[in-house]
């Protein structure tokens, strides 16, 4: 029997001409797959030389569209910190306005050149029949006032768009004399002028109230004052603390009890001090009712208790009580003469201003009827200045 032998060389790894083959072929691979990308390459750069071509390369850039969109808004800047509302029909309620409106920055300087304005607040059923007489009054003064209107919510003004009155009613409810609703409707006037920062002095008014001065004599007065214009006057009769209930313990003593006219005119200070009291109102609301007439007593009372020392206990506003009654004068075109201005209006009128004697009492005088608007005309420039 024979055999074949096979000799094996020490050292030599019998799989090393396998190994050898197949890296003949990996490079023809690589080779392969190089050239295929060229030719994509080449394609696509035909390709896109052609669509510039042909459609231009505007309009291939811009076909693009972008997934993340950068955004463009701009820093929020001081002045739409400070610019009034543009609009005062707004959709907040009660409680998110006065929220609003009781912002109260804590550096004393502004930041910028403010003009203080006086706030013109008429407090209206509807129409306003003396408007006319107070177009006068404003003319020229812009940025020095503004003006806010509430009246009934049905009622539509149609103020003419060079009006000083057009869309500058506010968000309004229905009001009734000698209740809550009447002081609710003062706070939203305050409120509503609390918004613009340049706001330093309210004035409240109602339809029937003229000026008796013009406008120069007006703003200074108010706004060189020291002291708001309520008047917060302790009456020991059966219309001042008779009215008085014990419930109100312990937040209304008695001997704080106090009483003024509604027709006011507070800095921007009481201002936010009205809005913003949540501790005296509900003690009003539930324990002053008529025959406790509130807007004669809850603010009088409650800034006598916070602010009393701020005070110049009388009101700007003229009226005339001599006939009795549950209400005041009121005065038609018969009434309006030289001489009720004169004798009733201007004469026999005594007052301290910043501590000092003053003959300038009263700033505004009211009840006037619609009536009375062509012999006011006609008396304005001589007896109001305007």
């Amino acid at each position: 029997m024979q055999y074949k032998v096979v000799h094996m060389e020490e050292g030599k790894d019998p799989t090393a001409g396998s190994r050898v083959g197949q890296t003949r072929v990996l490079p023809q691979r690589v080779l392969q797959l190089l050239v295929l990308f060229l030719v994509l390459c080449f394609t696509f750069s035909v390709v896109s030389i052609y669509m510039i071509r042909y459609f231009g390369i505007n309009n291939v850039v811009t076909s693009i569209k972008p997934i993340l969109v950068p955004c463009n808004h701009e820093p929020l800047g001081l002045d739409q910190w400070i610019e009034p509302p543009s609009n005062l029909m707004h959709k907040m309620s009660d409680e998110e306005l006065f929220w609003r409106a009781t912002f109260v920055p804590r550096v004393s300087k502004y930041p910028f050149e403010r003009v203080p304005k006086v706030a013109f607040m008429f407090l209206t059923k509807g129409p306003l029949p003396l408007a006319p007489l107070w177009e006068r009054f404003f003319k020229g003064h812009e940025g020095k006032y503004s003006i806010y209107i509430h009246s009934l919510p049905t009622f539509e003004a149609d103020f003419p768009s060079g009006s000083v009155f057009y869309k500058r009613q506010i968000p309004s409810q229905v009001s009734e004399w000698g209740r809550m609703s009447m002081c609710d409707a003062e706070r939203r006037l305050l409120a509503n002028a609390l918004l613009d920062i340049s706001n330093e002095r309210f004035v409240l008014l109602s339809e029937s109230c003229i000026p008796l001065h013009n406008f120069t004599t007006i703003y200074d007065y108010v706004i060189g004052s020291k002291y708001s214009f309520m008047g917060a006057f302790d009456d020991p009769g059966p219309y001042g603390r008779g009215r008085y209930n014990y419930n109100m313990l312990p937040e209304v003593n008695v001997s704080d009890w106090r009483k003024g006219s509604q027709w006011f005119e507070v800095s921007r200070k009481l201002a936010v001090y009205i809005v913003q009291d949540t501790r005296f109102y509900p003690k009003f609301l539930n324990f002053c009712r008529p025959a406790c007439y509130v807007d004669e007593h809850y603010f009088p009372t409650m800034l006598t208790i916070q602010a009393g020392g701020l005070l110049a206990n009388r009101s700007l506003t003229w009226v005339d009580w001599s006939r009795g009654g549950a209400h005041p004068a009121t005065f038609g075109a018969s009434d309006v003469t030289e001489e009720f201005f004169l004798k009733r209006l201007y004469e026999g009128h005594s007052c301290l201003y910043n501590g000092q004697p003053s003959s300038v009492c009263y700033l505004f005088a009211r009840k006037f009827s619609p009536s009375a608007l062509q012999a006011l005309f006609l008396l304005a420039p001589k007896f109001l200045g305007f």
